[in-house]
């Protein structure tokens, strides 16, 4: 198994797993509340999303001060992405906030960021899904960010649609969601997913021949 210090680390996570299988393989850990909600979806499901979270926490504002810059610590977040990060922005549960859009995508994408994850509205969505760049989103809305919301604070722990996440930790999102790996656990979880894969696909296998799926699971263990 690669470490995440390899350059390929993360390539082999997009080709040889997927949410679901993580997802169970966390429920066998004990860890059963690491996937986010169903209503986070990705702008576009042909994409699959692995990286290390960058988390920025959005809080709610009514007015902008003259003379502040309310993207300053927005900016500094995307700034400092680096390649094979995700920029993970959690807004709380108003609806008014879309802190995501084609500029950021363009700015992210840039540095090698492996794309966005945010409980918030994202604009822009054509010239986004042109460009090819994962974001898995909140919902779909025109809303700026100023003057509605703007960054408290950068990579400390957040909750994203309430789930915990902190700066580092693995994120992976395909077209059945997000799930969250925390660090703690990243080498242990990986493993067993990729002998789950494994399985899975000898399961398959038998199952394409025929075989009765009371045999297969039997033989496996694997539903």
């Amino acid at each position: 198994m690669l470490t995440r210090q390899d350059p390929q680390f993360l390539a082999l996570i997009r080709e040889k797993l997927y949410v679901a299988v993580l997802s169970d393989v966390l429920d066998e850990l004990g860890y059963r509340d690491q996937a986010l909600p169903p209503h986070i979806r990705p702008l576009d499901e042909t994409l699959v999303m692995a990286g290390f979270a960058r988390t920025g926490l959005y809080r709610d504002v009514y007015h902008v001060p003259p003379g502040e810059n309310p993207y300053e610590l927005e900016i500094a977040l995307i700034d400092d992405l680096h390649p094979g990060e995700v920029a993970v922005l959690g807004c709380g549960m108003s609806g008014r906030i879309a802190p995501w859009g084609e500029l950021l995508s363009t700015a992210a994408r840039a540095r090698g960021a492996a794309g966005c994850l945010t409980d918030g509205l994202v604009r822009d969505t054509r010239a986004i899904r042109k460009m090819g760049f994962p974001v898995f989103h909140g919902g779909i809305g025109p809303l700026d960010s100023k003057g509605r919301g703007k960054v408290a604070d950068i990579d400390i722990p957040i909750e994203c649609a309430g789930v915990r996440i902190e700066t580092g930790d693995l994120i992976l999102g395909d077209a059945d969601g997000v799930i969250v790996l925390p660090q703690a656990i990243e080498s242990e979880a990986l493993s067993r997913a990729l002998a789950k894969v494994e399985g899975e696909n000898a399961t398959r296998s038998e199952l394409e021949r025929g075989e009765k799926l009371r045999d297969v699971f039997a033989r496996h263990g694997i539903l």
